[in-house]
């Protein structure tokens, strides 16, 4: 399975590292590896870094952040989708007739660590195994392959698994991940105190958005007598704060950690239709919550992105789906 990494790259001079419209600490961190990792390879193959909206202010803490653009490359000769294999979550790209052209046309590989089925209708060779990490896959990949990791391939992989595993401490974490940890911690000498502390940096808040944070606590709504805990983000608040602050990161870790609660689901609301939903859960259900809409994810976190239903209807159906998924859940 994991010779095809290496295949991909045979007779390709020009790559384009594709992340979906929802990028997050591991897939930055995967496109990043993947960068380094293909040019130690064979350093005349051109890479190039996509991502279709601007990477989060609050990932910044990436030394090499800057190096991805949303200016898709039309030159590039095979293309690497990372940290997705579900189409949704490549709706921009898929919505350009001439980008959906590209990728129809084109070698495409795909890694990714979900649970969630392969839905891609283009063809396209993947590497999908469930990890807590891209940057997990990307690891055993370059194991098995017997590729060289250097310091900074090794800083982005632990850059990604950390931001994934939320600092090795999610259900998802196992005895394999803090080996690969550790194995990479020597290659790149790299200080995970460093690490945290730059991450906590870039995490700061003004005191704007701290404000904003108090009206959005202040907005949680509540069902099934405590066990649900929603948020509704109107799309006049996705304009006003993202650029400075994702809400759905401000929110969701304080919906989760309520006393009662078990599903914390974040609802983004936009102007055309479309509504999104991220999902924490203290019971292995959250996949099968996303799954319900199309979406899909971790046992413990995922997330869906589905049009034409409000935020109302939203808590509608989770107070009908949650009761069974949790029972069935605690029994197991």
């Amino acid at each position: 399975m994991y010779a095809s990494f290496t295949k991909f790259l045979n007779e390709k001079d020009h790559i384009s590292i594709i992340q979906a419209e929802n990028p997050d600490g591991d897939s930055l961190g995967a496109a990043i590896a993947l960068d380094y990792l293909i040019s130690l390879i064979n350093p005349k193959i051109e890479i190039s870094l996509y991502c279709p909206v601007d990477i989060p202010k609050y990932l910044r803490y990436f030394t090499d952040w800057s190096r991805v653009t949303n200016e898709f490359d039309w030159k590039a000769d095979g293309y690497i989708i990372v940290d997705t294999a579900a189409e949704i979550l490549l709706s921009k790209l898929l919505d350009d007739s001439a980008i959906k052209n590209r990728l129809y046309t084109n070698p495409i590989l795909v890694l990714d660590h979900h649970e969630t089925p392969d839905d891609l209708n283009f063809e396209h060779t993947s590497i999908i195994e469930s990890l807590p990490a891209c940057c997990s896959l990307i690891y055993k990949i370059a194991k098995d392959q017997n590729l060289k990791i250097d310091q900074n391939v090794a800083k982005n992989l632990i850059y990604g698994i950390s931001s994934d595993t939320l600092g090795l401490t999610s259900a998802s974490t196992n005895p394999e991940t803090f080996r690969t940890i550790a194995d990479l911690l020597e290659i790149s000498s790299l200080n995970i105190a460093d690490l945290e502390e730059a991450r906590r940096e870039f995490m700061k808040k003004s005191p704007r958005i701290l404000s904003y944070k108090a009206d959005l606590i202040k907005r949680i709504e509540y069902s099934l007598d405590g066990i649900i805990a929603t948020v509704h983000i109107p799309w006049d608040d996705i304009a006003e704060f993202s650029d400075e602050y994702n809400p759905n990161v401000l929110i969701l870790e304080e919906l989760r950690l309520v006393e009662g609660v078990k599903v914390a689901v974040a609802v983004k609301t936009y102007p055309d239709g479309k509504i999104t939903g991220k999902i924490r859960t203290s019971v292995p259900i959250a996949d099968q919550i996303a799954g319900y809409y199309g979406g899909g994810g971790h046992p413990y976190a995922a997330g869906f992105r589905t049009y034409d239903i409000s935020y109302e209807d939203v808590i509608h159906d989770l107070v009908e789906i949650v009761p069974s998924l949790i029972a069935t859940a605690e029994k197991e």
